[in-house]
């Protein structure tokens, strides 16, 4: 596996080196050789992944012969020109003939296994020596045998090109880069600057722009990185002498001879003026070269040859890899490539990254103009919701496995506190990108939320924010609607995807796309409605496609960009409903009671007196003033209001969804022409059915149907659309046209109506749930009176069919036993028989809920916790309700907590302390009183730090309020505790449990402390010995469980001296899969007669023999109350174990 590992990075940095030519050529030559056959070479000819050409290389030469020699002659024989074509041997100084470092064959890898490598420098020059320079216009080699020397002309035409050519700059970045890392603690010292002296003689270093080191130890200064480098040769300027590039000499006319010296000499340039023999001036190049095969080190010191200038391609110079070897690589051998080196030099972002990656680069007319026209379009949008911004709060997010047996993963489900501490605004959730982020790496952030939630309005703040310049870290922001772009047979290019939404720049203007991929880290993509994408999670497995040059469908441009092959280094902000997978998460929060109230004042900022009757109709209406949570209903509920303000004081706000909706498109309706309505209903149900919410013109049935919804506010033009691109107004607008769908077409059968609601378990909704308020809508829409809802939309011609649709639901729901639901499934039954406003059907839902309720990981809106007291005041007996991890509001805790029917309630430790401390501070003593007996921890598992925590400042409440300890102080909550786990696993586990330990005996009445774990909490010797001062306060006791916490004889010893304060309580005793030897058992067995309350004791797979064994069953016979020890250790042969179960039953070795 190593020799595999060895010759695959060999493979690997081969591949990422050379251009697609070399890479065929060396193909060829393996067929030559007979190590492929025809088909397999054929089919590495059209392999797209460099990472498997370079594996599949690596197994081939791994099976034939000797792998590295053969590896050497065939990818030099490949890459180099033939051996025919080459000079004639060079013979040194000392006319020995062929110079000694031929032997060592031709270099492997790339120029950071050059940089890294320990060979001669002398001998790997006198190699390169024997290329082929005659053909070469670059440069012009001296005649003299001992030097190589170029006209001061000619060197400076050389860098004005290198300086000229945006790519080959980058790369000797790059380069420069890498020199650093590897050379920046690099000293001269000892026999290196004797050998350095003698290079330079007794000349003295001096330059205008370089100087030498003036003393040994002294450290070269750190490289700059590409993006202070010049943008172009006019702004070029006099930088250290750190400065990669050769444009910081100043050099005089004549010739110029180039040394390369030793190794060990910090890297960089001298100049020494004044040298010569001829020769104006002298480069001492400083930098180690790459190790080559076992050779006898040369003994001529002398240096023959110049570099091979950058502009041609495969040049062969360890330190001037050809221009043409990075941009012109494979993408995927590139991307490989990137990686490892990025890996390597950035593991974390030092603050001399931040600094350079916060410079802004300087930007070309075309650039700007663009940006000035990008920017105009942004902010001449409507800001959304009618213009009224309400800027919605975001939450950290994490994902978490489904409670289903796939492999989805959903959106974790937050206690309010955690939500609470993890709000973000905007900027923090953009800079959050730059927090962890490496250099060229592409940044995924996702915002989730349901839909109504506003992600859409934020999506488009964003871009208007960049647009005021409160965004400065981005050059480019791209808002791009997917639903607008995901048509079928649609092609793009990059430039075509980014530039499709926004203003176009000139044809012949490649400037603003040549700087986007120069920049790409400064660049941001919006992808809004990301969910409407079908299968959207396999953008990151899919392949992606032809080059960016090439057109491919939308699909294929996203998964570029998700596998980091396409803008490497940008920012991806999407916006959906659910995700799999992202760099950073975030959830919409929607709005509070205050941001809604808030809302409804900037709605009817134009009268006072308005913004006071519209706030007293909401807050009057309870149910609806729940929903406002939701910046759709919001918007809805205002709209509603608006026609209600100017009426009677009598007029108030309807109490359900439907009623809502009704009122709003009656009137639409009643203009609209015949039939417009249906077959607007039906188009929004197939959309729905296919997960869309955007429209073609094409798809309406008229021009009259398409300017008469577009009048009534059904359907607008979509936000940054390209083309005639629709949308409805708001997604559960869509919702409540595909209910009158189904209620009112003949095309959908009255026994299969039911299977809409979907409310029993197994059985799928048809359209996955996407239209997730229709089952809510349906029910409104068939059960209320026809006259005032249906009625009003489509006279009374469907009255008959409504009936007998209405009799279909009441027996299915009727049939529903709501005690068997699921609480999620258990909600929507609640909001559904809500809407239906059926008192019977009512009453016989409530009437079946069961005593105890559990919500546990359920996410409890506002809307959902008054539905769920309304159910529960209207029952009539006493619940117990389990509320945590529901991310219920501290409001809807209260609410619930303050009814009378509720007897116990469990909450977040965090939430609930919190609620108390809110009371406690608006004096509601009462209310506080009752919040404190009603709840309960028990039974109470620990499976983190924070639970930990939590539970410790619940224990600090009890002491702060009964420091004398007296019984008519304590927390019911901690009094009545009588079960504890703590399963932290090995790493949190001996880190937490000496705070658990803390608190133990504040527990009176604790009867089980479980301390197994499935990942082991090992709180070993050091943890039993802590626990075992704790034994004379647990005097309830009567379980103890510390299997499998890496316990030895010590810790056995410790708990077998304490075990006699829990004599008279203690029942079990598990020891099981620890490690103890004979010391321990006997203490153990020592001390078991004295544990008169003992009836089982577990020591299975434990570590002690036969001996130990003995110990224990003899003390057995002393203990007649106990009924079992179970004692099968794998330490013990299993003869003897049989022997002493024949001499005691009790002993079990199951």
């Amino acid at each position: 596996m190593i020799r595999f590992q060895t010759i695959l990075t060999w493979v690997r940095t081969l591949l990422s080196c050379q251009l697609p030519s070399q890479v065929h050529a060396l193909l060829d030559n393996l067929l030559e050789a007979e190590l492929l056959s025809r088909e397999y070479h054929h089919a590495l000819l059209h392999e797209p992944d460099g990472e498997a050409l370079a594996r599949k290389i690596s197994l081939t030469l791994l099976e034939k012969g000797d792998p590295d020699l053969a590896f050497l002659e065939w990818t030099w024989r490949g890459l180099q020109a033939p051996a025919a074509e080459r000079v004639p041997s060079h013979r040194g100084h000392g006319g020995s003939g062929q110079c000694a470092a031929m032997e060592l064959g031709p270099l492997q890898g790339g120029y950071l296994e050059l940089l890294n490598s320990n060979a001669d420098p002398l001998q790997l020059y006198h190699l390169y020596d024997q290329k082929d320079l005659a053909g070469e216009e670059e440069i012009d080699l001296c005649s003299e045998p001992d030097t190589d020397t170029i006209n001061c002309d000619q060197f400076s035409r050389l860098l004005r090109e290198m300086e000229g050519d945006e790519e080959t700059r980058e790369a000797y970045a790059n380069i420069a880069e890498l020199d650093q890392y590897v050379f920046q603690d690099s000293q001269l010292e000892g026999p290196t600057k004797d050998i350095f002296i003698e290079h330079m003689g007794s000349e003295e270093v001096g330059s205008d722009s370089v100087e030498a080191p003036a003393e040994a130890g002294q450290k070269s200064h750190k490289r700059p990185f590409p993006e202070e480098l010049p943008v172009d040769p006019k702004h070029r300027k006099i930088v250290p002498p750190s400065r990669p590039l050769f444009s910081c000499l100043n050099l005089p006319a004549g010739p110029i001879q180039i040394i390369p010296t030793i190794p060990t000499l910090p890297q960089g340039l001298c100049q020494i003026s004044g040298a010569g023999a001829g020769v104006s001036s002298i480069l001492i190049y400083h930098g180690e070269l790459p190790q080559a095969s076992q050779a006898p080190p040369s003994s001529n010191p002398a240096v023959h040859s110049l570099p091979k200038s950058p502009d041609r391609p495969g040049s062969t110079s360890p330190f001037a890899p050809s221009a043409a070897d990075l941009p012109g690589m494979p993408e995927p051998a590139l991307t490989s490539r990137t990686n490892r080196t990025e890996d390597k030099l950035f593991p974390t972002q030092c603050p001399a990254d931040l600094e350079v990656s916060g410079k802004i680069p300087k930007r070309s007319e075309a650039v700007e103009r663009f940006c000035h026209l990008l920017r105009d379009r942004y902010l001449s949008e409507p800001a959304g919701l009618d213009g009224i911004l309400v800027e919605v709060e975001l939450v950290r997010a994490r994902l978490e496995r489904s409670s289903n047996k796939g492999q989805e993963r959903e959106l974790a489900t937050q206690d309010w506190s955690e939500r609470q501490r993890a709000r973000e605004g905007l900027a923090e959730v953009l800079l959050a990108a730059g927090d962890h982020r490496r250099r060229r790496e592409t940044q995924v952030i996702a915002v989730l939320g349901k839909a109504g939630q506003g992600k859409s309005c934020w999506a488009r703040a964003v871009s208007r924010a960049w647009a005021r310049g409160q965004l400065p870290q981005y050059d480019f922001v791209f808002y791009l609607p997917c639903p607008c772009l995901d048509h079928p047979g649609d092609t793009y290019r990059l430039q075509d995807l980014l530039f499709s939404l926004g203003p176009q720049p000139s044809p012949t203007d490649e400037e603003v796309f040549r700087h986007i991929l120069r920049w790409p880290d400064r660049v941001l993509l919006i992808l809004d409605a990301f969910e409407e994408l079908e299968a959207q999670d396999s953008f990151l497995h899919s392949a992606c496609g032809p080059p960016p040059t090439e057109p491919r469908s939308l699909r294929g441009l996203l998964a570029g960009l998700f596998q980091r092959k396409l803008l490497r280094g940008c920012t991806l902000l999407l916006l959906a409903q659910s995700l799999a997978k992202a760099d950073s998460l975030f959830e919409m929060a929607g709005f509070s009671a205050e941001q809604a109230e808030a809302y409804v004042m900037g709605y009817f900022e134009r009268s006072a007196e308005h913004q006071e009757r519209a706030l007293k109709l909401i807050r009057g209406q309870s149910f609806l003033f729940s929903h406002s949570h939701s910046p759709t209903l919001c918007q809805a509920v205002c709209r509603l209001c608006e026609a209600l303000v100017g009426l009677d004081e009598r007029a108030q706000l309807p109490s359900t969804l439907t009623e809502v909706f009704v009122s709003l498109l009656s009137p639409a309706a009643r203009d609209g022409p015949p039939g417009a309505l249906m077959k607007l209903a039906k188009l929004a149900w197939e959309l729905g059915r296919g997960h869309r919410s955007t429209l073609e013109e094409a798809q309406l049935p008229s021009a009259e149907v398409k300017a008469w919804a577009m009048v009534k506010g059904l359907v607008q033009a979509c936000p940054g659309a390209p083309g005639a691109e629709l949308a409805f107004s708001s997604f559960l607008l869509q919702c409540f046209l595909g209910a009158v769908w189904l209620a009112l077409s003949s095309e959908i059968k009255d026994k299969e109506l039911p299977q809409y609601l979907a409310l029993t378990p197994r059985k799928k909704r048809p359209y996955d749930n996407w239209l997730e308020g229709v089952p809510c809508f349906l029910a409104g829409l068939i059960f209320q009176p026809y006259s005032h809802c249906l009625g009003a939309l489509a006279g009374p011609a469907a009255a008959t069919q409504v009936d007998r649709k209405q009799k279909v639901l009441m027996r299915y729901l009727k049939r529903l036993q709501p005690g068997t639901l699921p609480a999620g499934r258990l909600l929507e039954l609640l909001h559904c028989v809500h809407e239906a406003r059926d008192a019977g059907l009512w009453q016989h839902v409530v009437c079946g809920l069961p005593a105890h309720l559990s919500f546990l990981g359920t996410r409890l809106t506002p809307s959902d916790t008054h539905m769920l007291g309304r159910a529960l005041e209207a029952a009539g007996h006493d619940f117990s309700l389990d509320l945590r991890s529901t991310g219920i509001d501290p409001p809807g805790l209260q609410s619930l907590v303050g009814l009378s029917c509720v007897s116990r309630f469990r909450a977040g430790l965090s939430d609930t302390v919190g609620l108390w401390e809110s009371l406690q501070q608006r004096g509601e003593a009462k209310l506080l009183q009752a919040a404190e007996e009603k709840f309960t921890i028990e039974p109470f598992k620990a499976m983190s730090l924070k639970d930990v925590e939590d539970l410790g400042n619940l224990v600090r409440i009890q002491r702060t309020r009964s420091p004398t300890e007296d019984a008519a102080g304590e927390l019911p909550a901690v009094r009545d505790l009588k079960k504890l786990e703590f399963a932290l696993g090995p790493v949190s586990g001996p880190q937490a449990f000496p705070k658990l330990v803390m608190i133990l005996t504040a527990f009176s009445s604790l009867q089980h402390l479980d301390l197994d774990s499935l990942s082991e909490n090992k709180i070993g010797d050091k943890g039993v010995a802590q626990l075992s001062t704790t034994f004379p306060q647990l005097k309830a006791l009567e379980t103890l469980n510390l299997s499998q916490n890496n316990i030895t004889d010590v810790g056995a010893c410790k708990l077998a001296e304490a075990l006699p304060s829990l004599a008279a309580s203690l029942l079990r005793l598990s020891l099981y899969n620890n490690c103890i030897c004979d010391v321990g058992a006997k203490s153990l067995a020592h001390v078991l007669p004295d544990m008169v309350s003992l009836r089982v004791l577990d020591v299975q797979y434990n570590k002690f023999t036969a001996a130990g064994a003995q110990q224990l069953t003899a003390s057995l016979k002393k203990c007649p109350h106990v009924e079992t020890l179970a004692m099968w250790t794998p330490t013990i042969p299993f003869g003897v174990q049989e022997h002493l179960q024949q001499l005691d039953s009790r002993i079990s070795l199951r």
